[in-house]
């Protein structure tokens, strides 16, 4: 047990981010929802799975998370098998969903404290201010009830409950769905700056122009099949989406 603990203590205190999907195919009633996907997401990278709606997006990350196992294949975090530490290696995930449940009568700092304190995780005032600071909500925002928040700053907070507890990978499931563009606009700065802080980043979108500025790789994804893995920088958001489109037409 001794030689166990030791051998765990030593993954995470090298712990990277990076996330490996090898051969993963998960149903639901006899439905194939994902197919024999493979991924790999290196640290420091974004990451943009782009695909329609029951695509398996929310699944793979559902995943992820732990809460589903594959019928078959294997998911690695840093090349520990998601299943044996999940525990563990939790701690380092932050998940941002697409409608962010935070407490409206709570202010952003008194939410990041709620949320940093079940996570065992005691800040100063200053701290918290400096985390949300860093996560792009406005200082004018800090101690405002979180009712007056936009869907925007709602996601900075969920952001940096994230970033307090130390996340070195980033889940976000349809983080633009409903943003204004300015808004959608400091989601893709944000995620940039996470990862110059040594983040990695699954975004699961269907907004192809988001996912084209924001992320360094693109898979597409239909009916729970990788059909495509794109370095971002080598095609316009136009030819994206000439490509998205002719993969979704046949």
């Amino acid at each position: 047990l001794y030689y166990q603990q030791c051998c765990i203590n030593y993954i995470y205190f090298k712990f990277k981010g990076m996330i490996q999907i090898i051969n993963v195919t998960k149903s639901f009633k006899n439905k194939t929802v994902l197919n024999n996907l493979s991924l790999k997401i290196n640290k420091g990278q974004i990451y943009g799975l782009l695909g329609a709606n029951g695509a398996g997006k929310s699944t793979t990350i559902n995943l992820l998370l732990g809460f589903l196992k594959p019928d078959s294949g294997t998911i690695k975090i840093e090349n520990s098998n998601l299943y044996d530490n999940l525990y563990d290696i939790r701690k380092y995930v932050g998940y941002i969903p697409e409608d962010v449940n935070i407490y409206d009568y709570l202010t952003g700092v008194e939410n990041l404290d709620y949320f940093s304190k079940l996570s065992g995780l005691n800040y100063k005032k200053k701290e918290l201010e400096q985390f949300l600071k860093i996560c792009g909500l406005r200082e004018d925002s800090f101690h405002v009830k979180s009712s007056h928040y936009s869907k925007g700053m709602r996601q900075k907070v969920a952001i940096a409950i994230a970033y307090a507890k130390e996340a070195k990978i980033y889940l976000l499931d349809e983080p633009a769905s409903g943003l204004d563009p300015l808004s959608s606009n400091e989601l893709t700065e944000l995620m940039k700056n996470l990862v110059k802080r040594g983040a990695t980043i699954l975004m699961a979108s269907h907004d192809i122009f988001r996912v084209r500025e924001s992320c360094d790789r693109i898979g597409i994804l239909k009916n729970g099949t990788l059909l495509k893995d794109i370095e971002s920088h080598s095609v316009t958001s136009n030819e994206l989406e000439k490509i998205y489109l002719n993969f979704m037409k046949n």
